[in-house]
């Protein structure tokens, strides 16, 4: 059930989105019992765990990827940029480093957050658009 939350999630929730989610379904799950299986499935390569501001967010698309960031509503959807391997050889050629991959996350305001804020915004919509904030900043 635990997996499933994630997978069927496009938003990056937090550990406690899923225990909520997970709880409205099987009353009786504990919130470490949730913690613990996606600390386990994020070591088992079953999702990505992605350190954010404010809580640890999960991912179900395990490959590399970059993320945005609203600042102001905390929403986190996936960049429409591709991975750039060519980075890790870069700073391996430049460090001696053995780079197994980087990560990288744009920040900013999204262009819901800059209407509602009247704040001058690129044209355009994140690519989770259509999903609710977090609600964690508003």
């Amino acid at each position: 059930m635990i997996l499933e939350a994630v997978r069927k999630s496009h938003a990056h929730p937090s550990a406690e989105q899923i225990y909520l989610e997970v709880r409205s379904r099987s009353p009786r799950i504990s919130r470490g019992t949730v913690y613990r299986n996606l600390n386990l499935l994020s070591e088992m390569g079953e999702v990505r765990r992605l350190d954010m501001p404010g809580a640890e967010r999960f991912d179900w698309r395990r490959e590399d990827h970059y993320h945005l960031r609203c600042t102001v509503c905390n929403r986190v959807c996936d960049a429409p940029v591709a991975y750039q391997h060519a980075l890790d050889q870069a700073v391996t050629e430049e460090t001696g480093f053995r780079i197994q991959g980087h990560r990288m996350m744009f920040e900013g305001v999204c262009p819901r957050c800059a209407k509602k804020k009247q704040i001058p915004a690129a044209d355009g919509e994140c690519p989770a658009a259509g999903e609710e904030p977090d609600g964690e900043r508003e």
